[in-house]
């Protein structure tokens, strides 16, 4: 029984021995004169004593709610386990690194819904927001997002955000150099109304330059209700600085889906960039029909800021070291403690092993997207040696690539749409355009995407000498079991909503769907049975005068 259940049981057995104590003919009551009159004095009613029982286990039910929630989640992917055996022969029969099996029953769903009233016109709503995202390309995407998602929640015009050209990317790209600006205000017209900038009649009616502010991470929607709706209303400009990751994982699901409307169909890169990417996908694929796209985060600003060690040396903690002190608030790490925890990003070489030992032969053919990669051709080299079809963007497009050599986020808008195209995509760590792109993949009908189990995957890369090949790929198998995309690899409500948008993602109808081998198609339930639940829960656990406020704002 889940928490909110558990409190609605705990209140209506008060109130049931309250009502019973009320109406029973049987009182409990003490005489105030004779002590005969004790003798006499009648007992309690048994309704009372069953009313108050009730009471206490309902008690009980909302202090341990929770614990009985999740054994209820444990055990139903105990089914779940015995329903996938079913289907594949046994639990642990061997997946297709290539694709889900599942795939193919779910896809991507974020249309508004009928309650989700239209965007407010400019001159009705409660005045202009400014968004300055940071970061690189991928992180300020996801502010991007969320800024569109606040704009709604504030009934606020969005001005067009503006992009980080401070980050250590030093890209100088604004908004219309990469995305398609035109089309981002045209699709999101009927969620909000997006401007290019604050119209001069605004600015010259302005007594003081625009209220500028940092949000905290994560805010609630009740946090940009109580504290930065009353400085717009008053102010009519507000700029939010440092827009990355600042608007609260679990919305409301009409905000959830707007999300994904913005990322997956709003945020389209440039006419050029577009057709630049889709060249080198088409390239890819006329020497070999499916292939991997490997996204190598393995720059030095990523490895100085990890804390991890990679074998280089004494060289490799200096030169390490002298980055890392760019960031004066980074506490000091243990590097073997970091690595041990599943927080250091895997090596080239490592990452190849990873693939070998999942099934992948010397003939497949990889692109590989990475920045400048930290010890150059000699740290890549053990993974062409791996892989000899190894390819970039460099070795596939040279000349046409050189008009934007100068713009690292337009070359990593390049990568990003061979990855996204490709059959199967692997990061070698969990940043930002990791995240991203597994989302993406999910919402686009869970095309398979690997990300390294780094925490079990250490131990073994550590100790593979000790074994023999064949016993180091079976347990590279089984350490990375929920980590190849499949659907049910996250509870709904958990993780980022970037990376599992799971309010976004819909179980086609059974006569759009083919059936298995055995004649019956699974349902979205039995492949994972915690999402009706978890759901269930997460919505009646929500305090309702709030989110009958929210919504009356949102909706308004």
């Amino acid at each position: 029984m889940g928490v909110a259940k558990a409190w609605r049981f705990s209140l209506l057995s008060a109130n049931l021995a309250l009502l019973q104590q009320q109406n029973s003919k049987h009182v409990c009551w003490r005489s105030k004169t004779t002590a005969s009159s004790l003798q006499q004095r009648k007992p309690i009613s048994w309704s009372v004593v069953c009313g108050l029982m009730l009471f206490g286990l309902g008690l009980i039910s909302l202090l341990t709610g929770h614990m009985a929630s999740d054994l209820e989640w444990y055990s139903q992917r105990l089914v779940k386990h015995a329903l996938y055996a079913k289907w594949d022969g046994g639990y642990r029969a061997p997946i297709d690194i290539w694709k889900s099996q599942y795939s193919k029953y779910y896809y991507g769903c974020s249309e508004r819904g009928r309650s989700f009233a239209p965007a407010v016109r400019e001159r009705l709503s409660n005045g202009y927001l400014l968004i300055a995202t940071s970061g690189g390309l991928n992180q300020q995407r996801t502010g991007i997002t969320d800024a569109v998602v606040v704009a709604r929640i504030l009934n606020a015009t969005l001005v067009v955000p503006e992009l980080d050209h401070h980050s250590y990317w030093k890209d100088d790209s604004d908004f219309i150099n990469i995305f398609d600006l035109d089309w981002f205000i045209s699709y999101l017209a009927k969620d909000v109304t997006i401007v290019k900038r604050v119209p001069d009649k605004v600015m010259r009616a302005m007594e003081k330059p625009p209220y500028t502010m940092r949000v905290p991470r994560k805010s609630e929607p009740e946090y940009y209700l109580d504290q930065v709706l009353p400085i717009l209303l008053r102010r009519r400009v507000v700029q939010l600085t440092k827009f990355d990751y600042r608007l609260a994982n679990n919305l409301d699901e009409e905000l959830q889906r707007l999300r994904c409307r913005v990322n997956y169909h709003a945020l389209r890169f440039t006419k050029p960039i577009r057709e630049l990417g889709q060249r080198l996908v088409m390239r890819m694929r006329q020497m070999e029909n499916r292939f991997i796209a490997v996204h190598l985060r393995f720059e030095p600003d990523m490895l100085a800021f990890s804390g991890c060690y990679f074998g280089g040396g004494e060289k490799e903690r200096l030169e390490l070291g002298e980055i890392r002190k760019r960031w004066t608030t980074l506490p000091d790490l243990s590097a073997d403690g970091e690595r041990k925890r599943g927080k250091c990003p895997l090596t080239p070489h490592e990452v190849g092993l990873m693939l070998r030992a999942l099934g992948f032969g010397n003939d497949t053919y990889l692109y590989v997207a990475s920045g400048e990669i930290y010890g150059g051709d000699e740290t890549l080299q053990p993974l062409r040696d791996l892989f000899p079809n190894f390819y970039t963007k460099e070795m596939l497009v040279d000349e046409e690539l050189k008009p934007f050599h100068s713009f690292s986020s337009r070359l990593a808008a390049i990568d990003y749409i061979v990855c996204d195209e490709s059959d199967v995509f692997v990061t070698n760590n969990n940043g930002n355009m990791a995240r991203i792109l597994a989302g993406r993949r999910r919402y686009m009908g869970h095309k398979r995407t690997i990300r390294p189990n780094a925490k079990k995957l250490s131990a073994l890369f550590m100790t593979r000498h000790q074994m023999d090949s064949d016993t180091f790929a079976r347990k590279v198998k089984a350490s990375q079991r929920g980590f190849t995309g499949e659907p049910d690899e996250m509870r709904p409500g958990r993780g980022e909503f970037h990376e599992y948008p799971y309010s976004c993602v819909c179980e086609k109808p059974f006569i759009d769907a083919e059936l298995g081998e055995d004649g019956y198609r699974p349902s979205k339930l039995a492949l994972n049975p915690a999402a009706k639940a978890e759901s269930t829960v997460n919505k009646e656990s929500k305090d309702v005068k709030t989110l009958q406020m929210l919504k009356k704002r949102i909706y308004k």
